[in-house]
């Protein structure tokens, strides 16, 4: 029998179940500090809890909802990508990425990915099944166990890994909700990015809950020929209807909006798209990240070069576009999304 995993709670759910076994509702908001305050991973290490309801929990409730089988440091030791078995078999990835003064994870809402985007190695892999709330939740606390080792913490976390977050939605908010709860892991809501490939009825959900986390939205091409051929999910939500759900995204919640875009050498990387995208996005509220593609065995494409991609940026800048050159991290290490898990399966 699968027991239920003690991530899928949250703090009422978790109190409701111990008033189920007779036990104080106290003892709940014990058990969530030493979850996600102390990153306790066992019944045993609750000592603070008397024997016998440290019996109850191991008999009734699952701590290990990822087992890592992989784990890989980029050579200048500031990526490390790590890759877990779940309960069931199926695999996934995370990755922290250090910066001067951050620290930032990139986890997975989904094993394998049904958006089908022609680059990315997790759509290559096709959809297994999405993760639960506690799924999500787990990876972030295993890099905040191994942060703590070193004291230092987790300063961001951007759902930009294996999978659409918003084809996971409810387990996704979950999963960020319960993180950003004041009586445990208290991260905020400000340091989340929720990252997607442009599901629109998704994005309209997300502005009307006026949420304080970040939106990023993976554009990659201006015209929708070029991005339907990337990214399938644009035969159903075109350039225009995207681009009308995040204005209305802006106006709503005053939160300005990310637009990811992987700069593909002489597909999307021209000083002439650079302008068409500054014409699309001309009076939103947004910032342009582009970093160059991270290669995949299924795609052809090939990264930008650096001077292309000093062109393109500043091209966006002279037309009044704020955009970002990202570095390309863990490289050596098959960190981008969905590269190891696809290669193991």
């Amino acid at each position: 029998m699968n027991l239920p995993l003690i991530y899928d709670l949250d703090l009422p759910a978790l109190t409701e179940l111990l008033q189920t076994w007779g036990e104080p509702a106290y003892r709940a908001r014990q058990i969530w500090h030493g979850l996600y305050k102390s990153f306790w991973q066992a019944p045993e290490e609750f000592t603070s809890l008397p024997k016998s309801l440290r019996e109850k929990i191991a008999a009734g409730l699952s701590f290990q909802p990822l087992t890592p089988t992989l784990k890989l440091d980029s050579s200048d030791g500031q990526t490390r990508k790590t890759l877990f078995a779940l309960a069931d078999g199926r695999q996934i990835e995370a990755v922290l990425m250090r910066y001067d003064r951050r620290r930032t994870l990139c986890i997975s809402t989904q094993a394998g990915c049904a958006m089908g985007c022609t680059f990315c190695a997790t759509g290559q892999m096709g959809f297994k099944r999405n993760l639960s709330s506690g799924e999500i939740v787990a990876q972030v606390i295993y890099y905040a166990r191994l942060l703590a080792e070193e004291n230092l913490a987790v300063t961001n976390v951007v759902l930009m890994g294996m999978g659409e977050p918003f084809h996971n939605y409810e387990n996704s908010m979950a999963a960020i909700d319960r993180l950003n709860d004041a009586e445990g892991y208290a991260f905020g809501a400000r340091r989340f990015t929720v990252s997607t490939s442009g599901l629109v009825p998704a994005i309209r959900q997300f502005a009307s809950e006026k949420r304080q986390v970040n939106l990023a939205v993976s554009l990659h091409a201006v015209d929708d020929v070029a991005r339907s051929a990337m990214m399938p999910v644009n035969k159903r939500y075109p350039i225009e209807e995207l681009i009308s759900a995040c204005r209305d995204y802006v106006q709503v919640t005053g939160r300005r909006i990310t637009f990811e875009w992987a700069l593909i050498h002489e597909v999307n990387d021209s000083p002439e798209t650079a302008q068409k995208l500054a014409r699309l996005l001309k009076g939103l509220l947004c910032h342009v990240n582009a970093i160059p593609l991270n290669p995949t065995t299924g795609y052809a494409g090939q990264p930008t070069s650096r001077e292309r991609a000093a062109v393109f940026q500043a091209t966006l800048e002279q037309n009044g576009i704020p955009c970002t050159i990202r570095m390309r991290r863990g490289i050596d290490i098959q960190a981008g999304c969905g590269q190891l898990a696809s290669r193991s399966v």
